[in-house]
């Protein structure tokens, strides 16, 4: 068995426009799907409580390739925020993961080969915001989404960078250092 594509992570944030609550920050897991990541896969479709797990879909009938499970890092406690994981966030994950087969981040050959677990950021503020802007709740999810498979793929940031960075960056909370 190659060890090709066993197991790759990655994430990015995308920051919400002025006055919204929609910044994204998926984390991706990407594998084989006969291998660790396919089988945290797997065992996401028999999970009933707690943090819902469902298929990346362009369409009804129309699952990704690879097949993708978004995850909610959130619990979401109202059918107004499962519409928005359901809708605009499934949408901009799903069109995203299209985009990376077209554009050969993912390779084509591996599409079903391989399977995608992406955790993502829904703030339980957005579904109550009088001007909740689903398009660019859509544009940050679908441009983090590309970032972040991209970076998983090409093992990003480097240990290289990560070492050269270590006292330049801080974490965008707060710094504890």
């Amino acid at each position: 068995m190659s060890t090709r594509y066993v197991f790759h992570a990655g994430e990015a944030t995308v920051l919400a426009a002025d006055g919204q609550y929609t910044d994204a920050m998926p984390e991706i897991l990407i594998g084989r799907t006969d291998g660790p990541v396919g089988q945290a896969f797997a065992k996401m479709m028999a999970q009933t409580k707690g943090h819902t797990a469902m298929f990346a879909i362009r369409a009804c009938n129309q699952l990704v390739r690879p097949a993708t499970m978004i995850v909610p890092k959130v619990t979401l406690k109202d059918m107004a925020n499962v519409e928005l994981f359901g809708g605009v966030v499934q949408s901009a994950t799903a069109d995203a993961i299209v985009d990376c087969l077209i554009e050969g981040v993912i390779p084509r050959d591996w599409a079903n080969e391989l399977c995608i677990i992406s955790l993502v950021w829904i703030d339980p503020r957005c579904a109550t915001h009088a001007e909740l802007d689903r398009k660019d709740m859509y544009r940050t999810n679908y441009e983090a989404t590309k970032l972040a498979v991209r970076r998983a793929l090409a093992d990003e940031p480097t240990v290289d960078e990560l070492i050269a960075n270590r006292h330049k960056i801080r974490h965008d909370m707060d710094d504890w250092s």
